[in-house]
């Protein structure tokens, strides 16, 4: 346990934060999903506007260094080959 004051603080701030990355990560995860979902049932429409959605959510979160920008570009790359695969296949 924090024996100051300033260790306490730090402490709650950790706590608050770590919760808002986690509900923005799951966020992100949840849109991917929705994305891979719309796809399977074949709506190229909805799937066209979750994808927006999940990029930029995507986004948001490497802007606020949720996740590593590096990570986002991976995920962005790999959901924009899953849609353009499933157009020409």
């Amino acid at each position: 346990m924090p024996v100051t004051r300033s260790a306490e603080k730090r402490m709650r701030q950790t706590i608050k934060r770590a919760a808002c990355n986690r509900r923005v990560k799951s966020l992100v995860k949840t849109t991917i999903r929705r994305f891979e979902e719309a796809l399977q049932e074949g709506d190229r429409e909805l799937a066209q506007g979750n994808l927006r959605t999940a990029i930029r959510q995507i986004d948001r979160a490497a802007a606020r260094g949720i996740i590593h920008k590096n990570n986002a570009a991976r995920k962005k790359s790999r959901l924009m080959r899953l849609f353009n695969e499933s157009a020409t296949g």
